[in-house]
């Protein structure tokens, strides 16, 4: 017997886990792989900077003040409210944006993202965001903004 479950405790035979079925392993393959479409993870980023093929620019869009407490070596700093049209006809149209923020307890790399698809811009979410980064036991610099 389960050492949380005493003789007088119900037993489900569902679990919350299994209350709604998995999709079928078709639709799970579509969908996991379609993630890839809109999101990479802090390994992903830290191993392209390490090779030098960052073909991406990566976009911290927390604000500068927090930018500048700690972020990811290369990133620029541009606040999710402060990307417009004018800001992003620095950098080619195709060029591929990869968002980040402080991390899963924030919505702020989605709100980059929505606005950046907005102007017609590539975009990908680092999940994870600087919380991850941290996890993984990258380096995070702090001090200087790094502006285009």
């Amino acid at each position: 017997m389960s050492p949380i479950l005493s003789a007088a405790s119900p037993v489900s035979a569902v679990s919350a886990v299994s209350a709604v079925a998995a999709a079928p392993s078709a639709q799970a393959l579509a969908h996991f792989e379609r993630a890839f479409a809109f999101e990479t993870d802090c390994w992903d980023v830290h191993d392209a900077f390490a090779r030098g093929v960052a073909d991406f620019v990566l976009l911290d869009v927390r604000s500068h003040e927090l930018h500048a407490r700690g972020h990811v070596p290369g990133a620029v700093s541009l606040p999710h409210g402060k990307i417009t049209e004018g800001k992003m006809a620095a950098y080619p149209k195709d060029t591929l944006f990869v968002v980040y923020c402080a991390g899963p307890h924030c919505n702020g790399a989605h709100r980059g993202a929505i606005r950046l698809a907005k102007l017609g811009r590539p975009v990908k979410l680092m999940i994870g965001g600087l919380t991850g980064w941290i996890d993984e036991g990258f380096e995070v610099r702090h001090g200087a903004q790094s502006m285009r």
